[in-house]
């Protein structure tokens, strides 16, 4: 079946980077877009970030373009997070799922908790 599992979170003080992962499984990887996802305390999950099956085209939220990289290691059925310049607002929960026009899969990981504070 498939499994998502996101990993890298931590609490950081504003300015810092962090790098999040994502391990993927149970799908086509490495024929599927992958994208990140947030989701902040009282508030809907959003699109952070997506790439290309091939890392030929990737698209970032206005929030954090500029500060923040989505790569992907399709030998290793990964995608990653490069997150800089961290801001107490990219507080969340970040997740991973397949797909460039919305999540592919209804099923999600058990995320990885970002907390950006002093």
């Amino acid at each position: 079946q498939v499994q998502l599992v996101e990993s890298g979170g931590d609490l950081v003080q504003p300015g810092g980077s962090l790098r999040l992962s994502c391990a993927a499984s149970g799908f086509s990887f490495k024929t599927s877009a992958m994208s990140w996802y947030r989701q902040a305390p009282g508030k809907e999950r959003e699109l952070v970030a997506k790439i290309t099956s091939n890392s030929g085209f990737t698209n970032y939220a206005d929030s954090v373009k500029g500060r923040f990289t989505i790569s992907r290691d399709n030998a290793q059925n990964t995608i990653y997070l490069q997150m800089n310049s961290l801001k107490p607002e990219d507080t969340a929960v970040y997740y991973c799922n397949a797909g460039w026009w919305g999540a592919t899969f209804g099923s999600w990981g058990q995320g990885t908790q970002v907390t950006v504070a002093s």
